[in-house]
């Protein structure tokens, strides 16, 4: 099972729980709305991909759902500003993803931490200093990974490689729910330090 999977489930537990109230209130959500979207996310992650064309693919789960959730976000989320934000945001965020690709190593046995995982906890740490909002944070995180993702494989399809884009599978479910919890637990981390201080 994957660490994207594990962390699905952990959050499923928190929110069933009640810890996660003040961060589910913050972002507009309720306690079912959020269980809905994790019990939708680690289902979908666990169907096998949609073929759209002969080069992508779609995962429900990875792609699908977490689009879904930005978008519910986004039209919950209030002012044109902050869905402005939000996208810029995750603009940035994508742009920072990708360029952390960019440098990691080609050979798999000088990369020490998975490229997934530290997409995920650079996404989240960019899209919270450009997302500001928890709401906007989420989101940025979310789409700049999607982004991320959807850039990396236009730049492969360029150079002649008919690789198959697989949105939302191949471990970007993994990148998505780190940099989305990575970027709300900051925005929250941060809100409440600022809030006692």
């Amino acid at each position: 099972m994957s660490i994207g999977l594990i962390l699905l489930i952990i959050v499923g537990l928190l929110v069933a729980f009640g810890v996660a109230q003040r961060v589910l209130d913050r972002l507009r959500l309720t306690d079912r709305q959020a269980l809905l979207f994790v019990g939708l996310l680690f289902v979908g992650g666990l169907i096998p991909d949609i073929p759209i064309t002969p080069l992508l693919s779609v995962n429900i789960g990875g792609a699908l759902v977490p689009l879904g959730l930005c978008v519910y976000l986004l039209v919950k989320g209030g002012s044109a500003k902050e869905v402005v934000r939000a996208l810029l945001a995750s603009v940035i965020t994508g742009v920072a993803i990708h360029l952390v690709g960019e440098w990691m190593p080609s050979e798999p046995e000088q990369i020490v931490i998975d490229p997934n995982y530290l997409f995920g906890l650079i996404g989240g740490a960019v899209a919270y200093l450009f997302g500001r909002s928890r709401r906007g944070a989420f989101v940025a995180g979310v789409l700049g990974s999607l982004i991320a993702a959807f850039w990396d494989a236009i730049e492969v399809w360029n150079q002649g490689v008919q690789q198959t884009l697989s949105l939302g599978g191949a471990g970007l479910l993994d990148t998505i729910v780190i940099s989305g919890l990575v970027a709300v637990l900051l925005a929250e981390l941060v809100g409440e330090i600022i809030e006692r201080m």
